[in-house]
């Protein structure tokens, strides 16, 4: 039986008075989801109401939390619907307990559906409930998603109701001025955040034994297995490092790229190297045993599990693009090289596996700048003081306006 937790942690003070918050992420695997449920269970330690309403509960959530509630959403299912209308599902149940539980605002992770349907549901409450919408910006909701030529205005129409927008970058805040005309003041940065505590390797045992053999370095990849992510580029940078090093590739998560890491490992004769271990809720202890940590994406608006991996004490070697270079400094905590630079990040590998003092500098560095900049005691505030804003009517944000900029394929 789980004990409540709030007698396994203390309960720290809220910056402003107790409000009661509903939480709308995906709750599957990804950086988005586990970012907003962490982000429930803090503000409940700091005594606010949370209430999560999704269609499944959310990977990270306990099965009970103290002032944490779930709210499953009932998709009907219609012969009449190819598609059951989940976004219309979802504003229905946003309105049933913004109205039962007295909410005070909704916050959305991710625009599409979750902005739109908040906005629905404030709209079906009326004037006289003054229901806030928060929306937080993760990513591909606004670089590849929400420029698709099917969501860019209803995107832009969201974001452009939305009583408060944040954004976990600032890169990808530039991103939504430039594509949504959203004027720079209307977004607020508040980056994602780890829990040091958890993310301490030296709590953990050491696994390797069950996964190396003697002598061999754990290098380390966890995603959703997405295009995006550049799975090959896994193998590949991988291949270049245990030609140098005797290591072992772990691969967790799932996705519907995940034959394309086999087919590279067999194709480049390391199969019998590369152990995948699918979908794994312990993250932590996983990367308390890794000495390396790939993220070699084509895209990242911030790169959450490179900074898991960075508390963790893991050196982390990433590509140079998006919001990761806010995240891992390069020559400090790890390396950064271009999109496709496989050799290149092989390179900075092997050079951090070899030398051991190289390694414990970067793993040191790492680890303490997650601490003093993403903590989740520095970071959970940010966004009480932002409830605050926008709950008092400190948050004036205008609507975007004039016509989208159109896509360079166009």
């Amino acid at each position: 039986m789980h004990k409540p937790l709030l007698f396994l942690f203390p309960l720290p003070l809220a910056l402003f008075p107790a409000v009661k918050i509903g939480i709308t992420c995906y709750p599957t695997y990804g950086g988005s989801g586990a970012v907003a449920t962490e982000l429930g269970m803090e503000l409940s330690k700091r005594g606010h109401e949370v209430h999560f309403i999704s269609y499944a509960h959310p990977f990270r959530l306990p099965h009970f939390m103290e002032r944490v509630y779930f709210h499953e959403v009932e998709i009907a299912r219609y012969p009449l619907f190819e598609f059951p209308p989940y976004d219309l599902a979802l504003a229905v149940t946003m309105h049933e307990v913004a109205l039962r539980r007295e909410l005070d605002l909704l916050h959305v992770h991710y625009a599409i559906p979750h902005a739109a349907s908040a906005w629905i549901a404030k709209e079906m409450l009326g004037a006289e409930h003054d229901l806030k919408i928060v929306t937080t910006l993760h990513g591909t909701d606004i670089t590849l998603v929400g420029q698709e030529r099917s969501f860019r205005e209803i995107t832009r129409f969201s974001i452009g109701r939305s009583d408060g927008l944040t954004a976990v970058s600032d890169y990808l805040k530039r991103e939504t001025e430039t594509h949504f005309q959203v004027a720079p003041d209307d977004i607020e940065v508040i980056p994602n955040f780890v829990d040091p505590v958890r993310y301490d390797r030296d709590q953990y045992p050491c696994r390797k034994r069950t996964l190396l053999g003697s002598g061999e370095k754990l290098v380390i990849h966890i995603s959703n297995f997405r295009p995006v992510k550049r799975i090959r580029d896994v193998v590949r940078t991988f291949h270049g490092i245990c030609r140098s090093v005797p290591a072992r590739l772990v691969l967790v998560g799932d996705g519907p790229d995940r034959p394309e890491a086999l087919d590279e490992a067999q194709r480049l004769g390391i199969a019998e190297r590369v152990i995948f271990l699918g979908k794994q809720d312990s993250v932590a202890e996983l990367l308390a045993c890794a000495d390396l940590f790939l993220l070699p994406s084509e895209s990242e608006s911030f790169g959450l599990v490179a900074l898991e991996a960075m508390a963790s004490g893991v050196p982390v070697i990433a590509t140079n693009v998006g919001g990761i270079p806010e995240v891992v400094e390069h020559g400090v905590t790890g390396y950064l090289a271009p999109v496709g630079a496989t050799d290149e990040m092989a390179e900075a590998g092997i050079a951090l596996l070899r030398d051991a003092e190289h390694w414990l500098a970067a793993s040191t560095a790492g680890r303490t700048l997650a601490i003093e900049r993403f903590s989740v005691d520095t970071i959970v505030p940010r966004y009480e003081r932002y409830y605050e804003r926008v709950l008092s009517g400190a948050v004036a944000r205008g609507q975007t306006k004039g016509p989208l900029v159109k896509a360079a394929s166009e």
